[in-house]
């Protein structure tokens, strides 16, 4: 009789302490991509001013997907090198459902292929604010509301967890 009471102790005190373990480890597990995401958008707007460059994944210049592969490249994730190889990376999700740390994507200048790409660092209700390289004014923070903007978007993708 010890034995069994005993032996279903230590079943519930395994099975609670199962549980719980994972609870933790699902908290640990968004905290850590929380600060995965916060890390990417501060390194990303770290380059703020830095000049548009063809090519270009340093301080001396970058264009949109070098200041993306870059920016992943500092946490250790490696994603292609252009903007329409990036895009067929992760999972395609409509816009509303976007959110900090996902990748957003466009067709510009009437373009047939996406062409270009950007990080995105707020999501209001009705407004995306996206760090990217433009070729005009460098890496800049722009938004879905702008005409230009709002008119070639294509898609975003969400590439990490």
């Amino acid at each position: 009789m010890k034995r069994i009471l005993l032996f279903l102790l230590l079943a519930i005190a395994f099975t609670s302490c199962k549980s719980t373990s994972s609870v933790v480890n699902k908290n640990e597990s968004k905290k850590e991509n929380r600060a995965l995401v916060n890390n990417l958008i501060e390194k990303a707007t770290d380059n703020i001013g830095v000049r548009y460059k063809a090519g270009g994944t340093t301080k001396s210049g970058f264009d949109c997907s070098g200041l993306v592969y870059t920016t992943f490249e500092s946490e250790s994730i490696n994603l292609p090198r252009s903007s329409y190889e990036q895009a067929k990376i992760g999972k395609v999700i409509p816009l509303n459902d976007a959110r900090k740390g996902d990748l957003i994507f466009f067709k510009t200048n009437k373009s047939k292929q996406i062409n270009h790409v950007g990080l995105i660092t707020e999501v209001n209700s009705d407004e995306v604010k996206f760090v990217h390289s433009s070729t005009s004014k460098g890496v800049i923070i722009s938004s879905t509301k702008e005409p230009y903007y709002k008119n070639s978007f294509e898609q975003v993708n969400r590439v990490l967890p």
